[in-house]
């Protein structure tokens, strides 16, 4: 297990000098986390402003103080997202990474009760930032080199699947929590693929894709089993690999007989896992991605209709 995992990253916008909990921080160099800030001391307004100077965008909590830290983003979470002297892109990588901490405790105990909650919140504010803010997709890009990758690419399908549902369907509000909640936890199932296939390097054998492909119905299966969460939750986690031509998996259906959210979260899904750097590839960029998917619409992949709403939907966010 590589030992990033025993570690947070928080981005200094979140941290509010003089009343930050109190907590060690640390810097990442070369690999290496080195102590920036012990418990003891009281992170300053100096301490903000040298690491301003420095550009350094993010620091590192040891991954067993994140109860603490969690509690106190997520309950200053409004106030700082309403604060005029916070940019916009320095507001996004606050939710978006207070939104990664959050999926992380989810993928842990989706049966918790609190978690859920929590899950509920965060959905909430993603739901208001993407509505409401024209580069809240920009945020992204920083938050994702910092974290995992199941988690990041998590948070950004579900921005991603609550802005199309916005700006496509007359969804109540319940609704699109829902829609928001199954775009966070629509990989859960990967908790029961083991470490060796999921960071593997190389391509994928054949028995090893097959025990990939199994995530969509074993997370399912284990969410419903939880007991709360709604049909549209669900079907996202169960329906996000289909495709429109009936190829997909687990069950493969076809065309209209995808539930919609199904739909929308694959082209969503498909989109992240391409701009983001993997194991076993780099990143690819917003227009090259897009090449490849309008290849594969053709091909069947996606509703050809909803692919290209998509499509009109992302340009109008990308940077000029």
């Amino acid at each position: 297990m590589s030992k990033d995992r025993y570690w947070r990253a928080i981005s200094i916008d979140s941290i509010s000098p003089e009343c930050f909990p109190n907590v060690a921080l640390y810097l990442r160099s070369g690999g290496n986390y080195v102590l920036y800030k012990d418990p003891d001391r009281m992170f300053t307004i100096e301490d903000h402003l040298r690491l301003e100077r420095s550009r350094t965008e993010f620091l590192y909590v040891r991954s067993g103080d994140m109860d603490i830290l969690n509690e106190f983003m997520e309950n200053n979470l409004t106030e700082m997202l309403a604060r005029n002297d916070l940019s916009s892109t320095a507001k996004g990588r606050i939710l978006y990474q207070t939104s990664v901490n959050c999926v992380i405790d989810m993928f842990e105990s989706p049966e918790t009760a609190a978690n859920l909650l929590r899950c509920r919140n965060m959905v909430q504010h993603i739901m208001q930032h993407v509505a409401t803010d024209s580069h809240a997709l920009e945020s992204l890009k920083t938050v994702i080199s910092h974290n995992f990758y199941i988690f990041a690419h998590a948070v950004q399908v579900a921005a991603l699947s609550l802005l199309v549902h916005e700006k496509l369907f007359e969804l109540a509000p319940d609704e699109m929590v829902d829609v928001g909640i199954g775009s966070l936890i629509h990989d859960y199932g990967m908790t029961f693929i083991s470490s060796d296939v999921l960071e593997k390097n190389d391509a994928l054998s054949g028995i090893e894709y097959y025990i990939v492909k199994q995530h969509t119905q074993k997370g399912y299966e284990y969410l419903k089993r939880c007991g709360n969460y709604s049909g549209v939750v669900l079907n996202i986690v169960r329906y996000h690999h289909e495709r429109y031509d009936g190829n997909g998996y687990p069950t493969g259906l076809k065309g209209g007989d995808i539930p919609r959210s199904g739909q929308v979260t694959a082209i969503c899904d498909v989109y992240s896992a391409l701009i983001m750097d993997r194991a076993h590839r780099k990143a690819r960029s917003h227009a090259d991605a897009i090449k490849v998917m309008r290849e594969d619409s053709k091909n069947g992949a996606f509703n050809p209709d909803l692919f290209e709403h998509f499509v009109a939907i992302i340009n109008e966010r990308q940077p000029a």
